[in-house]
């Protein structure tokens, strides 16, 4: 099966994702609307690509409080929809990703293959990780029996110590990064700060980087004009969402200057 995002990170490209952060779908405590969620959501993901991103992660960001591995069918359904919505208005050649928060991988994949989604990513897809949600456990095994059994072309990027997580006792980075994708069999990694728009360790990064040199890496938080030089300097590609909004706000929308100064950053520094 092609992997999109590997390949263009073997031909030495820079991968660069935003996040088109939903808000509160249909079923979730806070939903108003759904013209609503559609409305911001294409505005958002027509910025990115106008902007230059590679294309962008469809995340249900506004549904907190989240369950933690197995969300309402009709959170599947409205995903699904909007990332439907969002295929046709942006066309073929943007990158989709889908994040079912907390940690729904199966939703995910599922949801990425029926409407052209190009790869997905899970929080914890190997080992546990403790969390707001209780204790998480990756479910590498199912996702990837999922995945053969329908024969998507989707890639699985997948989280080393995901934010607004803790770590078990003994938790060692190097050893969860090729877990991760030597028994995990994740297409690319991903490494983040300790929550939502938190810088990410360099020296983390160098960590996941000696351990699993042969996947992309990302930069899965905390990533800004000022910073992706850097950060570019060791990972393959970025997933950006909170310095991408107005005036650096995470609820805000995507800000067209914000997004074209990190684009204009990231091209700088190749």
């Amino acid at each position: 099966m092609p992997r999109a995002i590997a390949a263009r990170v073997r031909a030495g490209k820079r991968v660069l994702l935003g996040v088109v952060h939903l808000l509160p779908l249909a079923g979730s405590p806070r939903f108003s609307s759904r013209k609503l969620v559609v409305d911001h959501a294409l505005a958002d993901a027509e910025v990115l690509v106008a902007a230059g991103f590679d294309g962008f992660v469809v995340e249900n960001f506004g549904d907190a409080p989240f369950f933690g591995d197995r969300v309402p069918a009709t959170t599947i359904a409205e995903m699904a929809a909007m990332t439907e919505r969002l295929r046709i208005a942006v066309g073929p050649e943007p990158l989709i990703g889908v994040n079912v928060l907390r940690n729904d991988a199966r939703a995910a994949l599922a949801i990425a293959a029926a409407t052209g989604g190009d790869f997905i990513r899970v929080n914890v897809h190997v080992g546990v990780m403790h969390t707001d949600q209780g204790t998480l456990e990756g479910r590498a095994p199912e996702t990837l029996r999922e995945r053969a059994a329908s024969r998507a072309s989707v890639e699985i990027l997948a989280d080393v110590a995901v934010k607004h997580a803790t770590p078990p006792a003994g938790f060692d980075l190097a050893q969860s990064a090729k877990d991760t994708a030597l028994r995990g069999l994740a297409d690319g990694l991903i490494v983040t700060g300790s929550g939502t728009g938190e810088a990410t360790s360099v020296s983390r990064l160098e960590v996941v980087r000696r351990a699993v040199p042969d996947r992309p890496l990302f930069v899965g938080s905390g990533v800004s004009a000022a910073t992706i030089g850097e950060l570019l300097k060791i990972a393959d590609g970025v997933i950006v969402g909170t310095s991408l909004k107005r005036e650096g706000h995470v609820h805000e929308p995507v800000d067209a200057a914000r997004a074209r100064a990190l684009v204009d950053a990231a091209r700088r520094r190749s």
